[in-house]
């Protein structure tokens, strides 16, 4: 296939036009060297009205997966196995309802600090671990789809595309962080709009992983957390689940367009889409099936509008990183906080490193719309229950986060994973050689996880204050009261002594 020029142009103009509104939007906030603020970078300052708050929100989701993979899917397996668009878009509605006013209420500035606050430094960190996961999964759909779209525009290698687009989209990032996010998100759903064999077991265990495994993401609540006020941050997140739903409605269509059509009308040279080809089908269909025009519109502002897309990722795992893992061990060691313009400096060395990892990911899994399913697994499993217990189980505690995170991350892993060539070790009801597991066997794992959390939290307690383990046992402290006194260097530390469980997340002080 050779190089189409209109193509071309049109990557470089719809590109340009991203980097731009990404670097002004930089310049807007004022950053500069030195002086810089972690709240600013992080959240934009918690300023974000409701008109940049709505497209923000609502391309939380619609990226390049989100799209890429919709059609796909609907080729692959058709329209009713399209899970993503609904299942994310109620997940967005779920986390405004239960879960935005109690964060944004609370003053935090990542998904993790609740954890931090509650469960203590071990489980917050190690709770980055499937959050980064979910992640770098996520940017590697996002890279993989937009490397898909290239090949077919610009007959390029596949690698050296996401190489390039996770270039551009790591500048930016670095330069403004979430206000450089956001306006290149309302230009991110623009193009888009503007561009655009069942077993019940594994289809509801695939919806629920998507509504609720959808609630636990940093890239969401940086979004929701920016916010003026918590009631703001609850009504955008409702609204905006409506808005990803409508944004699927033309990548459904392309889907439906390609299963149905007669290929041997267009140039492509197969009757129909090959399987191999699966996850180039909306490019494709732009391609062979519509005006020079329409396809010099269409592929640019998709190609542009998924790229724009993975800055949201890179930027949510490195605040995380920078501030729930650097600044808690920083803190440890040095017996001071780090200044704010060290985390950001570490915040975007960690960019460029999650920007490598996401790119090696998205060359070497094939299917999009198996990474956009991946990216939710750990986190469904894994940091739903978390989530859920520590804003609505007063009495969990450390003991139990640290058993549901073992035996969610244990379960998950024992059931497989094709698209990533993981044999399943346990095999569960209604296996089959060819469709893999049918047994909703990531909702047990999630829901057994719970239970976990729930039962070694009931335990532990019990164990503590009825003194059938002595106190020095409590290695996470929590069944013993910090008490404050001053360091060498006059920074109030904590001192402990047997006494109370931790209070609630939203009144604990400790970190």
């Amino acid at each position: 296939m050779a190089v189409s020029v209109p193509g071309l142009v049109s990557i470089i103009v719809f590109y340009l036009v991203i980097l731009i509104i990404g670097v002004v939007a930089a310049r807007k906030a004022g950053f500069k060297i030195r002086n810089l603020s972690r709240h600013d970078v992080i959240l934009a300052g918690r300023n974000i009205g409701f008109t940049i708050g709505f497209f923000t929100l609502t391309a939380t989701w619609v990226g390049g997966g989100y799209i890429n993979g919709s059609t796909e899917i609907v080729v692959g397996s058709g329209m009713v196995w399209c899970q993503a668009p609904f299942g994310f878009a109620t997940g967005l509605i779920f986390g405004g309802l239960f879960f935005a006013k109690k964060m944004r209420s609370s003053g935090f500035t990542t998904m993790l600090d609740p954890f931090h606050r509650k469960y203590g430094r071990v489980m917050g960190c190690l709770l980055y671990l499937p959050a980064l996961t979910g992640e770098v999964f996520w940017s590697a759909s996002i890279l993989s789809a937009l490397g898909a779209s290239l090949k077919v525009i610009l007959d390029i290698d596949l690698r050296l595309s996401i190489i390039i687009s996770a270039v551009i989209s790591l500048l930016y990032t670095l330069l403004g962080g979430l206000y450089s996010v956001m306006y290149t998100d309302v230009v991110q759903l623009i193009c888009i709009f503007v561009g655009l064999a069942p077993y019940i077991g594994s289809f509801i265990d695939f919806y629920l992983l998507l509504i609720l495994g959808g609630i636990p993401w940093q890239v969401y609540w940086q979004r929701a957390l920016s916010a003026k006020t918590a009631q703001v941050s609850r009504v955008l997140s409702v609204i905006a689940g409506f808005g990803c739903m409508i944004m699927a409605v033309p990548a459904v269509l392309m889907g439906a367009v390609a299963a149905t059509a007669d290929w041997n009308e267009t140039s492509y040279g197969h009757d129909a889409i090959q399987s191999e080809d699966l996850s180039l089908t909306l490019p494709l269909v732009y391609f062979h099936m519509t005006p020079a025009a329409v396809s010099f519109i269409g592929l640019g502002a998709i190609s542009a509008a998924v790229m724009s897309s993975t800055d949201s990722s890179i930027l949510s795992a490195s605040s995380m990183f920078a501030c729930n893992v650097f600044a808690v061990i920083y803190q440890s060691v040095s017996g001071n906080q780090p200044s704010d313009t060290l985390v950001v400096w570490v915040m975007r060395a960690a960019q460029v490193v999650i920007a490598a990892l996401a790119c090696l990911l998205a060359i070497s899994v094939v299917s999009i719309y198996s990474l956009f399913l991946l990216c939710g697994d750990f986190v469904y499993v894994i940091l739903f229950p978390q989530i859920l217990c520590v804003f609505y189980v007063r009495w969990s505690n450390s003991y139990g986060s640290l058993a549901g995170f073992v035996l969610g991350l244990l379960l998950r892993l024992l059931g497989g994973e094709p698209g990533l060539n993981l044999p399943p070790v346990m095999e569960y009801p209604w296996n089959d050689p060819d469709y893999g597991q049918q047994f909703p066997f990531r909702t047990l794992s999630m829901l057994i996880s719970i239970v976990s959390i729930l039962l070694f939290s009931a335990i532990s307690r019990f164990l503590f204050t009825r003194r059938i383990l002595p106190p020095h046992l409590d290695v996470f402290w929590c069944f013993q009261q910090p008490l404050s006194h001053q360091t060498k260097s006059g920074v109030e530390n904590e001192a402990y002594v047997p006494a109370q469980e931790k209070m609630s997340v939203v009144e604990s002080t400790r970190l």
